[in-house]
């Protein structure tokens, strides 16, 4: 059985790597850990610029055990706690398993910061202002 989607359409050039990284988002996502995306407003006083705020409930995991990384145009949250000897639970409601959320970023967002505070870790994304590029192409007439 054939599969159509959306990108096939002839007038959509290049739109195969978009499709490619739809798909795996689709697979990766099992809902842990907890997160919220939000949108802070810019300041024009101070020139800070808006930006998006992506917040994850990372309870009992230190910066050591995070990772923040940027791949080409997805960012990569990784949390790998190390096990700290044998303990003897009575009850273990607080997960200690590891995790890897994914986000795709469109063209130009860029991380500005990344915080960890009180169980919550704060990535901050900001989008520079594009430069707006027209180009003359030229046709070429056989004589």
């Amino acid at each position: 059985m054939t599969r159509i989607t959306p990108f096939t359409s002839p007038l959509l050039l290049g739109f195969d790597a978009m499709e490619k990284t739809l798909e795996r988002i689709a697979k990766g996502n099992d809902g842990y850990p907890p997160y919220n995306i939000e949108r802070i407003h810019g300041d024009d006083s101070s020139g800070e610029p808006e930006r998006l705020r992506i917040t994850l409930a990372v309870a009992g995991f230190s910066d050591d055990d995070l990772d923040v990384t940027t791949e080409e145009n997805q960012l990569i949250i990784r949390g790998r706690q190390a096990e700290t000897g044998e303990r003897d639970y009575l009850h273990r409601g607080i997960a200690a398993r590891q995790f890897q959320r994914m986000f795709v970023l469109a063209d130009g967002m860029q991380v500005s910061k990344a915080e960890l505070k009180n169980g919550l870790l704060s990535v901050d994304l900001i989008r520079p202002e594009p430069v707006r590029m027209v180009k003359k192409i030229n046709i070429l007439v056989p004589e």
